[in-house]
């Protein structure tokens, strides 16, 4: 390990520019991690196209980034040796998953056991699913035999879909403005895709459930526009669970007399990086290892840290077909 080294960083509203810069090393508490892969969340661009819950500027080396994996280099806390590989899981104010060197409080790592013949970048998948089975064990929600939409198809509408089925939803509806997206949405589970850049997603719905709406719905965009939408998607009694980061910290205007009138519940979710011993990531990652999810045909990019301005206008623009992009060291 030398004195400096590779990092993605912010460097202004919209722009994630490659730096090499001066290792920050590990403080009482922290780790140091040399990382292997980190990913980029539909958060992470929330942030930086947008704004939303940014941190005061300076933005620190590898900053943004909170899905990472890799090996430690320096522990400065009980519980990690040199040499462990972990899956770091910082909160996105403060993750710094984009350095080749990061900064990582132990609270926010899991120690992943070894798993012959499994990529890297399959555990660290497990960062994002970690947030869906936290969500769906924060609110659980009865779907056997019913119609569930999952508005968004990215990583996280992907697992919704693949975990909504497997407790046993009768139908599972999806709609994404990639074409990419919803072609590899029937490996997860889905049952109908319905492209919203060529079809009226609220006309589709209400076709295929004989004008009733869905029995669920989640929201898995994070847009001013699915938001709205997803009320005019679900039968009266209905269940909504809201999970992506909205893009704006403006009010999203909806129509409180349709939500009022059809008696809906809507549901948040937000932390899974403070439960208590991280229980749904290492869920997640024992599913990815035993097997019960292939991740594979979601990594549709892995670009060298010397890309990452390109990576993140990729995640962005879904150009070239992305559906999941990270970035290698």
């Amino acid at each position: 390990m030398g004195e400096t080294m590779r990092a993605g960083r912010l460097v202004e509203l919209g722009r994630v520019e490659f730096e090499e810069v001066p290792i920050d090393p590990a403080q009482p508490g922290e780790l140091l991690v040399h990382s292997r892969f980190a990913s980029i969340c539909g958060s992470d661009l929330h942030g930086v196209q947008y704004g939303v819950e940014l941190p005061p500027p300076p933005w620190p080396p590898g900053y943004p980034g909170h899905e990472g994996i890799g090996h430690v280099v320096e522990s400065r806390a009980d519980g990690f040796d040199e040499g462990d590989l972990v899956l770091a899981v910082p909160n996105a104010a403060i993750g710094r998953c984009m350095a080749e060197y990061q900064r990582l409080q132990a609270v926010t790592a899991v120690k992943i056991d070894p798993t012959p013949d499994l990529p890297l970048q399959h555990l660290l998948m497990a960062q994002q699913l970690g947030t869906v089975i936290f969500a769906l064990r924060r609110y659980p929600t009865d779907v056997a035999g019913k119609t569930v939409v999952v508005l968004g198809q990215g990583s996280a509408g992907l697992f919704f879909c693949h975990l909504l089925k497997k407790a046993g939803a009768a139908r599972v509806i999806v709609a994404d403005l990639s074409q990419a997206r919803l072609d590899v949405s029937p490996h997860f589970g889905a049952d109908v895709t319905i492209n919203a850049a060529e079809d009226d997603v609220r006309a589709a719905v209400l076709d295929l459930t004989g004008g009733k709406g869905a029995d669920h719905l989640v929201e898995a965009v994070g847009s001013r526009q699915t938001l709205a939408l997803s009320i005019e998607l679900v039968a009266p009694d209905s269940k909504m669970l809201w999970f992506g980061l909205p893009d704006t910290t403006d009010t999203v205007p909806i129509s409180f007399q349709k939500f009022f009138r059809k008696r809906l519940t809507a549901q948040t979710v937000y932390g899974a990086q403070f439960e208590p011993g991280l229980v749904s990531f290492r869920v997640a990652l024992d599913q990815i290892a035993r097997g019960d999810i292939d991740v594979s045909p979601l990594l549709s990019h892995v670009l060298p840290v010397e890309q990452v301005s390109r990576a993140f206008e990729l995640a962005h623009s879904r150009e070239e077909n992305a559906i999941k992009v990270s970035v290698s060291f």
